[in-house]
């Protein structure tokens, strides 16, 4: 049986802590703050990058360097057979072509996954491809796996301000603007490739509601109409508190689910800016088990 290491990057919203105690790999990702260069959760922590922005820093993020991607991958391949690479999506970053480019000097020893997601819905992926390899399955399997069920997922997110989107070209500055004056709060969808405008909204509470419906109807066109097939998660930027507030909402309406609630990825952050909500929806691999599936959440 070959022995296959996980790696993701910091995309997925797994520290170095996390990472260590699940037994997985994370590249972190490189931010440009006022110049200087930072690594995530290695020399910039999730408070100090959201008192940058806050504080009007001008904040860009790259793509890992390839040296620190084959430097990495060598290292691990000296304890491991095959690595399984979990990059962000290849439609809102690079990093991933990046990645599999490289993975052809590597004599199929390294395989990356497209998985077409980020930030939560990325992190079940690595949590996915960990228990297929303890369970003895190859890069190729979980590969495979991984991308049968790469599209059916979704992130909905409701943006507190249209700054950052300004900020990051996402929106014009005139439809900033014209937002700002009329107090826009805008819903996002991440499905697939694509960030992309959901709906509009004025408030929070109701970007909020917005979502929960959204949720309600993917479960019931696209999962089976049955909740117990999906993972369900909330997110946040900055502040926990709506989102552990909406956590119990939503557990209410699931009982018997297990959600998670956990901050965006700071690359999404960075886009979005603090104060942002998000619920993600995944469906359930249903190749293996799902029992002690909260062993790795501890």
């Amino acid at each position: 049986m070959k022995k296959v290491a996980v790696v993701t990057d910091s995309n997925a919203g797994i520290r170095q802590k996390e990472a260590k105690e699940l037994g997985i790999f994370v590249l972190p990702m490189p931010f440009t703050i006022d110049d200087q260069t930072y690594y995530e959760d290695i020399n910039l922590t999730h408070e100090e990058f959201f008192e940058k922005q806050l504080n009007g820093a001008e904040i860009f993020t790259s793509q890992p360097v390839v040296g620190n991607v084959k430097e990495l991958w060598d290292q691990i391949l000296k304890d491991y057979d095959e690595i399984v690479h979990i990059p962000m999506s290849s439609g809102l970053s690079g990093s991933c072509q990046t990645a599999m480019m490289l993975a052809q000097e590597y004599d199929n020893r390294v395989f990356v996954v497209d998985s077409q997601r980020i930030s939560v819905t990325q992190k079940y992926d690595v949590i996915d491809a960990k228990r297929l390899a303890d369970q003895g399955k190859s890069g190729q399997e979980i590969s495979d796996i991984l991308t049968e069920n790469k599209l059916n997922a979704s992130i909905y997110i409701t943006v507190n301000t249209l700054d950052y989107l300004k900020k990051g070209g996402r929106i014009t500055p005139a439809a900033a603007l014209l937002g700002g004056m009329l107090k826009i709060k805008p819903v996002l969808q991440i499905q697939g490739e694509k960030l992309d405008s959901f709906a509009k909204t004025r408030t929070m509470a109701r970007g909020t509601k917005i979502m929960k419906e959204a949720i309600t109807k993917d479960i019931k066109e696209r999962f089976g109409d049955d909740y117990h097939n999906v993972h369900i998660c909330v997110a946040y930027t900055y502040d926990e508190a709506p989102a552990l507030e909406l956590k119990k909402e939503l557990e209410e309406l699931y009982p018997g689910e297990n959600i998670i609630c956990d901050p965006l990825s700071l690359s999404v952050s960075c886009h979005i800016g603090p104060h942002s909500l998000a619920i993600a929806i995944c469906k359930k691999n249903l190749r293996f088990s799902f029992e002690n599936l909260f062993y790795f959440w501890v």
